[in-house]
Order: C-alpha cells, then sequence, then structure tokens
C-alpha cells in the first residue's frame, strides 16, 4: 500500500503533539488501549458527521496508530486522490463490495503490519443495518476486530477493546453491538444501534 502521513516520522510526530493539545484544548479525553498485535481490523462507530473523520484522525495521531481507512470513491477525485492515499485512504467501489472484501484479506494475509479503519454503518447518513464487510474481512484474515469509538455527548473516544470473531455472525455482531450502548455521534438520531445486521 501507499506510504502514509503515519508512516511519515517527523510529520507524524508533529500531528502527535498538535492531536494531543487540539483535543485538550476542545476538553476531550481519550480513552483507550492501544493494541500492540501487528494487524486488526478497527470498526469506528458511530459514523453520523463529517466531523468524524477529523477527530478520528487526531485521535488516530494522539494513539500513534499506524492506519488506513476506507472511504467513498467520490472522496478520491484525481486532484487530490494522492493526498487522500497519503492520509491512509482506501477507496471503495460500493458495487463491488465482494471484491473490496476480498482484497482486503488477501492484503492482510501480505502484510507484516496493517490496520485498516471500517465504519460499519458505511455511511455517516441513518442506516437500518450495519454492514458486514468488516466482519467478514477479520475473520477471513484470522485478525481481531478493535472497538473504536467517538462520543461527542461525552467528548471522548478511543479504542475499547479488541474482539475475537467466532465465525457465527449472528452471535458475534450483537455482541460487538453491545459495546456502543450510551455511545453518541455527532448527530446521535443517526445511530441506529437497536437493528439486525446486513
Amino acid at each position: 500500500m501507499t506510504r502514509t502521513i503515519f508512516e511519515t516520522p517527523l510529520i507524524n510526530t508533529l500531528f502527535h503533539w498538535l492531536s494531543r493539545f487540539i483535543l485538550k484544548i476542545l476538553g476531550w479525553r481519550i480513552e483507550s488501549i492501544r493494541p500492540s498485535i501487528p494487524k486488526y481490523v478497527m470498526v469506528a462507530a458511530p459514523h453520523t458527521s463529517n466531523w468524524d473523520f477529523p477527530f478520528t484522525l487526531m485521535l488516530c495521531f494522539a494513539l500513534r496508530l499506524n492506519v488506513h481507512w476506507m472511504g467513498k470513491a467520490s472522496l478520491f477525485p484525481p486532484l487530490f486522490k494522492p493526498v487522500m492515499l497519503w492520509l491512509g485512504g482506501i477507496p471503495v467501489n460500493r458495487q463491488q463490495p465482494g471484491q473490496l472484501v476480498e482484497a482486503t484479506i488477501d492484503a492482510f494475509k501480505n502484510a507484516d503490519k496493517l490496520t485498516v479503519i471500517i465504519p460499519p454503518e458505511g455511511t455517516r447518513g441513518r442506516v437500518r443495518q450495519w454492514k458486514t464487510g468488516f466482519y467478514r474481512i477479520a475473520n477471513g484474515a484470522n485478525v481481531p476486530i478493535a472497538l473504536a469509538y467517538i462520543d461527542f455527548k461525552q467528548k471522548k473516544g478511543g479504542i475499547m477493546c479488541l474482539f475475537e470473531t467466532t465465525g457465527n455472525i449472528d452471535i458475534d455482531l450483537p455482541n460487538i453491538r453491545k459495546h456502543y450502548a450510551g455511545i453518541s455521534g455527532k448527530n446521535p438520531l443517526q445511530f441506529d444501534n437497536h437493528d439486525p445486521l446486513d
């Protein structure tokens, strides 16, 4: 994959301290584990606003995480694509989700270190179901899922824990979603945490 801002030592260090400073000034707390394992899928929820992106990046810099994130292809126009890739972006073609899952599984199997952030809702708008790609990727690549969150009401964020998949999505997905009870996104009415999986 493309070398990212998280792998650029001088800039990474600058943004680490800048992110911590901004979050502190804004009254945010970082409550998080820092996974020591080299490979995992990171679920980022709730995803209800464009503000999720900068706050997620600041939390990643503050925690010194080396991440890639998935975004819709329209976020990668030709003029800005190199910048978005440098920021860790992976363009997603929503018309070919199965191919993306398999390609990401292969990327995990071929990499020594890799973290990929995936918003389970698949969009910042209100959805009735979580997408299951993040689960299928983690289970297929045999890597855990880091349950990350941003709570705008309590002004805190980070990674709650690592979740090991069992292969039974009907059991695992409700257990994953239980961790997000009481967490408020920027637009809390758009985060429905009680519906069945996709």
